[in-house]
């Protein structure tokens, strides 16, 4: 009976370490969901977007897409709006555009809020609103180690963007740019004799999107309070969402939320079970 129950206890303890050794084999991805909160369709655009499904698809409002990304990719994630495609994804967008085609072969035109990723040991990731801004958008970092910060800009500038600045369709103001765009000047687009964090600083326009989106990036200088730095995570990419919102994932068959301490407690509840085990056959 004892060699019965110690032959159970070993494949236990197999089928735990293999759990764990298949929980740092995936490190090599990243699992991406993007999700759409907002109440109008988002047609997100991704570029370099080889490795999904071509970098571009249509999102209605509610939805979200699982995406894998592999560990060296390095790129960036935004949404295009007011979109019209035919059944070959050909078409035009109000703001985001990338060219004419729902899949994106290049990056989206200014104004756009992007995601931006780095993927290796440690992950980078910051939303930059450098090209200017046409949606709010956050990364929510899940099951990761570090700083692991939520990032991005939940505010809506669309509502107060400066006049100068604002791009408007049908009245309506679908999209702010950025001073550099707008203006071309060396200041704003720190370049020439403005292109170090010593000369280039915040400008009048910077603070105002500063204001709107704390850790979102206002001007190309804008590191310390903007880029952030994640070991083995995976993200949650959401459209008008708060930063403070639960944002969750699916991540080997399992829904992982932020604020949950996911596959660690998982393989945490297991070696609990086995100990408890362990006891019984002490008994």
């Amino acid at each position: 009976m004892m060699a019965l129950l110690l032959r159970v206890l070993l494949t236990v303890t197999l089928v735990v370490i293999i759990i764990m050794s298949g929980a740092k084999m995936s490190e090599s991805a990243r699992v991406f969901t993007i999700t759409n909160k907002c109440t109008e369709t988002v047609w997100p655009g991704i570029f370099p977007g080889d490795n999904f499904g071509g970098g571009g698809f249509e999102l209605k409002s509610g939805q979200s897409q699982v995406i894998t990304a592999p560990v060296n990719w390095s790129g960036r994630i935004w949404g295009r709006t007011g979109c019209k495609f035919d059944t070959n994804g050909d078409g035009t967008c109000q703001t985001g555009s990338c060219g004419t085609t729902l899949k994106c072969g290049a990056g989206g035109e200014p104004p756009a809020s992007l995601a931006e990723f780095t993927l290796a040991t440690p992950d980078f990731y910051d939303v930059s609103l450098v090209d200017g801004f046409n949606l709010p958008i956050t990364i929510t970092p899940i099951n990761g180690t570090g700083n692991c910060s939520k990032a991005g800009c939940d505010g809506d500038l669309r509502a107060t963007c400066p006049k100068e600045l604002a791009v408007k369709s049908g009245g309506k103001v679908v999209s702010c740019r950025s001073a550099c765009e707008a203006f071309n000047t060396d200041e704003y687009c720190c370049k020439n004799t403005f292109a170090n964090p010593v000369t280039c600083k915040p400008t009048f326009y910077s603070k105002k999107f500063k204001e709107a989106c704390p850790t979102a990036y206002s001007y190309a200088f804008d590191d310390p309070t903007s880029i952030l730095t994640c070991s083995a995570s995976d993200y949650i990419i959401t459209f008008c969402s708060s930063r403070n919102q639960t944002a969750c994932t699916f991540h080997d068959h399992r829904l992982i939320c932020s604020g949950s301490k996911g596959l660690k407690s998982f393989a945490r509840r297991w070696w609990t079970i086995i100990f408890a085990f362990m006891v019984i056959i002490n008994l």
